[in-house]
C-alpha cells in the first residue's frame, strides 16, 4: 500500500522559510509527476509546484522564484519555501500521479503570520 507522508510544516513569520518533505512508503511505478498542492481556509485546493519524472519543474505564478521543488532517487520530494507571505498560509498536500493512479498525502499545515 502506497503512503505519502509530508513533514516540515509549521509557523513562520513573513519573510521566513520552511522546507516541506514528502516521503513515499510502498512501491510506486511509472510516476508521471510529483507535486504539491495547497488549500487555504474557505478556498479550493490549488496547484503549487510539480516536477516530472524527467526532472522538468513547473510552478504556480504566485510561488515562482520563492519555492523550489526537487526529487531524489528514492522518489521523495522536497519543497523549500522562501520569502513566505501570509497568503501562503494553507494546508500543503503532496501529490503523485502515475499512468493509472493518483496519490495524496495527509497534508501539512503552513502558517505565515507575525
Amino acid at each position: 500500500q502506497v503512503q505519502l507522508v509530508e513533514s516540515g510544516g509549521g509557523w513562520v513569520q513573513p519573510g521566513g522559510s520552511l522546507r516541506l518533505s514528502c516521503v513515499v512508503s510502498g512501491t510506486i511505478r511509472n510516476i508521471l509527476a510529483m507535486g504539491w498542492f495547497r488549500q487555504a481556509p474557505g478556498k479550493q485546493r490549488e496547484f503549487v509546484a510539480q516536477i516530472s519524472s524527467v526532472g522538468v519543474s513547473t510552478y504556480a505564478g504566485s510561488v515562482r522564484g520563492r519555492f523550489t521543488i526537487s526529487k531524489d532517487s528514492a522518489k521523495n520530494t522536497v519543497l523549500p519555501m522562501n520569502s513566505l507571505k501570509p497568503e501562503d498560509t494553507a494546508v500543503y498536500y503532496c501529490n503523485y500521479r502515475t499512468y493509472a493512479n493518483e496519490f495524496w498525502g495527509q497534508g501539512a499545515q503552513v502558517t505565515v503570520s507575525s
